[in-house]
């Protein structure tokens, strides 16, 4: 059924990753059917051929709650999460903008913390801010901050979501949902020592990035959402390996004290990979110089759908997640 009928009004999964923030998407696509010379408008960003050189152009929006977190706020998600999303298309971001939605009352001691994460992340990374926007609004009309960015990057060569194929092997670049956990974590008071994953994979993508067939973080929606994406574009099978799923104990915990799917469980500075076999060795050896938590954690197959190997050996769906996942995530 149609998330855009008549009757129907807008709910909170939708923007909270999964299923229905894809059939969302879908059905917009319906709707504004052009694209012009624009490529890969499905994938993280969308490609424009320059050339010898292809520009990524992507956008996002943040509305975190808490706004302030272990591991980072509001600011550096959005930059951390904007150049993420053109690094693991292939491209080097080159710029970003930047726009504000402030509620009247906002501590100006809090919006000078979040500029200052924002401008840490902008040097460390060598991607500037370059133009943005700030607006004001009544008190009760928005809660405190929304942030508003869109990035561009360059690249010679693009990976795009459709690639994996059979023989490849999965790849995660470090242990996942760790940032999903902590915003749970911090909302229900739960102690824990775990600390987001929010960070920039700029440089990680780019020592492995000839190797690599797909490429895609795993934001909202989870890794669940990310390998049916990968298998549905690319039509192939992805099988997980239940013993060496990347989840440290903390984060499962969280997932089953909650109730919530552990494949949705978001990151901001990790990345998944199909990587063709022959190259499998020399990916997990550059990408464990950044994080010696990345591993192969599944493979590539003939088929359809995305499904875990239980330790006992049989075969069971991992479907893309449902429901309302964790909104106000990123």
């Amino acid at each position: 059924m149609s998330t855009l009928n008549k009757n129907s009004s807008i709910s909170l999964e939708l923007g909270s990753g999964g299923k229905a923030s894809w059939e969302f998407f879908k059905d917009l696509r319906k709707i504004m059917k052009y694209t012009g010379k624009w490529k890969n408008t499905g994938d993280d960003a969308a490609i424009y051929n320059l050339g010898n050189q292809k520009l990524a152009f992507t956008t996002d929006a943040f509305i975190i709650d808490p706004l302030f977190f272990k591991g980072g706020d509001i600011g550096k998600i959005a930059m951390c999460g904007t150049i993420n999303d053109v690094s693991v298309m292939g491209a080097v971001p080159i710029g970003i903008s930047l726009s504000f939605v402030i509620e009247e009352g906002f501590s100006s001691k809090d919006l000078k913390k979040i500029i200052r994460s924002i401008d840490r992340v902008s040097r460390e990374a060598k991607v500037p801010v370059v133009t943005g926007d700030t607006k004001v609004t009544e008190k009760g009309k928005i809660d405190r901050i929304e942030i508003t960015t869109a990035g561009v990057g360059l690249a010679k060569r693009i990976i795009e979501n459709s690639g994996a194929k059979p023989g490849d092997k999965i790849i995660s670049s470090g242990n996942l949902g760790e940032h999903g956990a902590v915003i749970l974590s911090e909302r229900f008071n739960y102690k824990t020592k775990l600390k987001s994953d929010c960070q920039t994979v700029l440089k990680e993508v780019q020592s492995v990035a000839k190797l690599l067939n797909v490429c895609k973080d795993p934001t909202r929606g989870g890794l669940g959402e990310n390998l049916n994406e990968i298998a549905e574009k690319s039509k192939v099978k992805i099988v997980l390996d239940e013993k060496k799923l990347p989840f440290k104990k903390d984060v499962v915990a969280i997932s089953e004290l909650l109730g919530v799917n552990l494949f949705a469980f978001p990151s901001e500075g990790r990345f998944i990979a199909s990587v063709p076999e022959k190259f499998v060795d020399k990916t997990i050896k550059k990408l464990q110089k950044f994080n010696h938590e990345a591993k192969i954690i599944g493979e590539v197959e003939n088929g359809k759908g995305v499904f875990l190997k239980t330790s006992i050996g049989g075969l069971r769906p991992i479907e893309m997640p449902q429901g309302k996942l964790i909104p106000r995530i990123c």
